[in-house]
């Protein structure tokens, strides 16, 4: 089978998976998932994952085929200048202080490349790496290494820059109850590696996808005739799934909270008005923030009581980490 038969047929059992598991797919808005997975040999623990082990493990297949595919084509023309037979030991590392993630992208490209490559990871998955500090070593054929060396880094400097960030925002967070949490808004391919990274970096994952919690605004409202309407009908198509409302004024927001929603987005409120509706709900639902928030203003919002604050910049806008990769003598 080709690799891009392959990588169709991982796509079709991530589709069936979904379609199959949506009741088993479930977001941790409280206190998270406190989930051990092992992948490859690399256990990681986190407490604000609700990604389902099993979706992840299929994520990561489907990531690796593709970074794989896309770089080698039909072969590594450039590696061939090195002796077939030749062996090597490599060294990564960054360039800059960040937080490691991605090691399990990193165990599963190499194995399913050149399963004779050993792999040494110098530094724990969401561990902080100082800058010019090393932390993977890789031994093997030469031109196994060349090969892998691109899609490799590309996993980590992009899963790294996300928990690096992520960990940068949620340190503004300290001693307050607030939860940081992602959004949708993540790079095509890699919805799921970058909510993992997210959770690496000690933020919390908001839904996974448009399957697995209710997230209503503007337009739903008026297409089912009013929140009311809307949360009533959510509740009569998937019973037991959360469902949160976005809401712009003050109206709204009482009408969200009569109609039973369990959470409320507070869209641009302004700091008074987030005080104030902290109050008025007094836990009746779960409330959000949203929209106009920097790390600036951060912990400000978070002061206000709200429960959860989102932020789409935590993936939709990654530099990624500066990786560099040397040979040994």
């Amino acid at each position: 089978m080709t690799r891009i038969s392959n990588l169709m047929f991982i796509y079709c059992i991530l589709t069936c998976f979904i379609r199959n598991n949506r009741d088993e797919i479930l977001i941790f808005y409280e206190e998270g998932a406190n989930i051990s997975h092992k992948f490859f040999g690399h256990k990681y623990t986190g407490t604000g994952m609700s990604i389902p082990q099993s979706l992840l493990e299929q994520s990561i297949q489907i990531n690796i085929q593709q970074a794989l595919q896309e770089d080698i084509g039909d072969g590594d023309i450039t590696a061939m200048l090195t002796p077939e037979e030749e062996q090597a030991t490599a060294t990564i590392i960054t360039r800059e202080d960040m937080v490691l993630a991605g090691q399990p992208w990193v165990n599963a490209l190499i194995q399913a490349y050149d399963s004779n490559v050993q792999i040494t990871w110098l530094k724990q998955e969401g561990e902080l790496v100082a800058a010019n500090e090393a932390f993977l070593k890789l031994a093997g054929s030469a031109r196994s290494l060349l090969t892998v060396e691109r899609p490799a880094l590309n996993f980590i400097q992009t899963l790294s820059a996300v928990a690096t960030k992520t960990a940068n925002y949620v340190q503004q967070l300290e001693g307050l109850n607030t939860k940081l949490l992602d959004t949708r808004k993540t790079l095509p391919g890699l919805r799921i590696a970058q909510k993992y990274a997210v959770a690496v970096g000690g933020g919390q994952n908001h839904r996974l996808g448009l399957f697995d919690a209710f997230l209503i605004k503007e337009n739903h409202i008026m297409a089912a005739g009013g929140i009311a309407q809307a949360i009533t009908k959510a509740h009569d198509i998937a019973p037991g799934k959360p469902v949160e409302v976005e809401v712009e004024t003050w109206d709204e927001l009482n009408q969200a909270l009569e109609a039973g929603a369990d959470i409320v987005m507070l869209d641009n409120f302004s700091q008074q008005q987030m005080i104030d509706a902290v109050k008025h709900v007094a836990g009746r639902c779960k409330l959000e923030a949203s929209g106009n928030i920097t790390i600036e203003n951060l912990r400000e919002v978070a002061t206000t009581g709200v429960d959860y604050i989102s932020m789409g910049v935590l993936t939709k806008d990654v530099r990624a980490v500066d990786l560099s990769m040397r040979f040994n003598a």
